[in-house]
């Protein structure tokens, strides 16, 4: 039976139109505008019929009845299109506390520097190339993702790839949209990378109840659909390498794990200074002498070790590094110096430099070590006293590089410098001993912006546990993916892992809202049949193209409908129209049927899918951001995935 236009579908189209328009304008921020718009369909409920002398009549009519009479339409149109009492169900939903307890399991494995490890591997196979780390990275979510909910693939692997853009420069938005986008192309692997896969087989043969036995379909195996996911995860990568520099925004944000240090003290001071890893060859003339005397005999260079390692002795932070250090052929220094001065130095010394950390790469990441400013209080027992005199890379784990006094920057001899009231040290310093200088009454600790919080690596086989669970019930249970995943999380707390307060912190609140926000739209786009509405006079308007149109514009649909709706509510919407379309044109309806399932993947365009709002925050990308780079991948996916499917089946 044909569907016919209400007015009630005209409100909810309007709203929706309301909805791309807050996104694309970005008049204000995208998770306020999905909460504007929850709060706006929460309003219709004012117009709930009424009773009025046992009688149930429209709420127009009980106020105006003569306008209600010459204006029954307006009475039709202002109805509640969504319930209110399901209204906030969207911040109880599967997706969206699987999202929480994702957030949470992953904030509890980067705890235990389990994500710096993988970091590490990464950047051992990638290098710091974008070129070579994003297919990597991209690579690795798509396959895992092909196994568990993209999603949970996406967050696990969120503070892996920041950990990435802090240790190689690279600025996390060039990262993020690479990995989120192959997290969701992976969802296309096998039949349970996602939802409406899983889904797939329940509605074949919910559609072969209704069809003759020569025209009952055949389900889908675990890896039927492989090939296409494949080749879809491949064009995603190919797509980035190829064309990364023209779609994908350079965006500086404040990283979580640090900010580059150097940098800032450069722009204030105007203190140009580089970290470099240095090899001591067996020709080197520095071989026999220790580190001061070293340092001394290069003042124009300004040099300064703030690492050192020889065999397996690495030593950086307090009570490690002392000027008295004698240095051996095949030792690696980790040098602080003047910028421009440190090839000529390297030269001069004939060590061999490295453009990147290797051997440092973890113990001086801007993680783990950077530049701070220390203040010499009135009182200070330093006062009058110099770097040299205290031994203050050995004492107190600091190199001192230069002195703010007076308005003036002194960088040149300032280790016998006597300390006054008020001088501004300039300092390299593992950020733990920063912790510890901030409860010594001789310093004032300016620098805040660091990371105050120690790893755990003595939790990592709780956390692998925990982890380990929350995975095999995900793929080995029919449990709900919200109680698998806050199984993980909740065991994150109960073995200190995480605190409690850690665990809320983890949480990005911003994409919680969002999503919980736009579910009652998805509710309203379906329950009052406005996709159903869609759907039917798109296809009335295609009858007699042929086939592959057909299959074409199916794919379409599916992708319109999942920007709007959940892909489990498009796909059940569209599998039975698809495969009706299909018998009636002659074509394949397990094809059909397929298309719409994988065409539910296709959700680059706008920030409504889980992944992408997961990635939005951290990046400090904006709506326009996704349409431009997923616009291309949104033709992109649907040439790949109808090219594949129809050369796989």
């Amino acid at each position: 039976m044909a569907l016919e236009l209400t007015p009630q579908m005209i409100l909810v189209m309007g709203i929706l139109g309301l909805t791309m328009f807050m996104f694309i304008s970005e008049i204000v921020r995208v998770d306020v505008a999905a909460i504007i718009i929850m709060i706006l369909l929460g309003l219709t409920n004012l117009f709930e019929p009424v009773v009025v002398d046992g009688v149930r009549t429209n709420w127009l009519g009980s106020v105006a009845p003569a306008l209600a009479e010459r204006l029954p339409w307006l009475d039709q149109m202002l109805v509640p299109v969504v319930d209110a009492t399901r209204l906030f169900n969207g911040f109880g939903s599967n997706a969206v506390i699987s999202i929480i307890a994702v957030m949470i399991i992953g904030a509890g494995l980067d705890k235990t520097g389990l994500m710096t490890r993988v970091a590490g591997f990464i950047l051992k196979i990638g290098g710091s190339s974008e070129k070579r780390v994003t297919p990597v990275i991209s690579g690795t979510v798509g396959i895992i993702s092909s196994f568990m909910q993209n999603v949970g693939a996406a967050a696990l692997f969120l503070p892996v790839v920041s950990r990435i853009s802090v240790r190689t420069g690279l600025p996390l938005s060039r990262l993020l949209m690479p990995m989120g986008f192959c997290a969701i192309l992976g969802g296309t692997v096998t039949m349970i990378g996602s939802s409406p896969l899983i889904l797939l087989n329940d509605l074949i043969l919910n559609s072969n109840a209704a069809l003759p036995a020569g025209q009952q379909m055949q389900t889908f195996d675990l890896f039927d659909v492989t090939p296409i996911g494949i080749s879809l995860i491949a064009a995603g990568i190919a797509y980035f390498i190829l064309a990364g520099n023209l779609i994908l925004p350079s965006i500086k944000t404040k990283l979580a794990e640090g900010t580059n240090t150097m940098s800032y003290f450069q722009d204030t001071y105007g203190l140009a200074y580089k970290l470099k890893e240095m090899t001591v060859t067996a020709e080197s003339p520095v071989i026999g002498k220790t580190f001061d005397e070293m340092e001394t005999e290069c003042r124009d260079c300004r040099v300064r070790v703030v690492a050192y390692k020889s065999g397996d002795d690495l030593r950086i932070g307090q009570g490690t590094l002392s000027r008295d250090v004698t240095i051996k052929a095949g030792d690696v220094l980790g040098i602080l110096g003047k910028k421009g001065k440190l090839t000529e130095f390297a030269a001069k010394t004939k060590m061999r430099a490295r453009n990147e950390l290797l051997v440092f790469s973890e113990s001086l990441a801007p993680t783990k070590a950077g530049v701070a400013e220390l203040v010499i209080p009135p009182g200070s027992s330093l006062i009058g006293k110099s770097a040299r005199d205290l031994w203050m890379r050995k004492v107190y784990g600091i190199s001192l590089f230069a002195i703010h006094r007076h308005d003036h920057d002194i960088d040149e001899g300032v280790r016998a410098m006597p300390f006054q009231a008020g001088d501004t040290l300039a300092v390299h310093t593992a950020w733990d001993n920063l912790a510890r200088l901030e409860h010594d009454r001789d310093f004032v600790v300016v620098t805040s912006d660091y990371p105050h919080e120690e790893e755990r690596p003595h939790k990592v086989p709780h956390a692998l546990v925990f982890f380990l669970i929350a995975l095999s019930l995900v793929l080995f249970t029919d449990l709900r993916l919200s109680v698998a995943l806050l199984t993980g999380s909740i065991g994150m707390v109960l073995s200190r892992v995480l605190s409690i307060d850690e665990a809320y912190r983890a949480i990005d609140w911003k994409t919680v809202f969002l999503l919980a926000s736009l579910i009652p739209l998805g509710m309203a786009v379906e329950g009052t049949g406005t996709a159903a509405w869609i759907a039917q006079e798109t296809l009335v308007l295609m009858e007699g193209v042929p086939v592959w149109v057909l299959q074409a514009t199916i794919m379409v649909l599916a992708t319109v409908f999942t920007l709007v709706m959940s892909n489990v509510g498009a796909t059940v919407l569209l599998v039975p129209l698809a495969v009706n379309i299909a018998l009636g044109a002659g074509a394949d309806p397990r094809l059909f049927a397929l298309t719409v399932a994988i065409g539910t993947s296709n959700s680059f365009l706008i920030p409504t899918h889980q992944v992408n709002a997961l990635i939005m925050g951290p990046a400090g990308y904006r709506v326009a951001d996704f349409m431009k780079a997923g616009g291309i991948m949104t033709i992109l996916f649907m040439v790949v995935s109808l090219t594949a499917m129809n050369i796989a089946f």
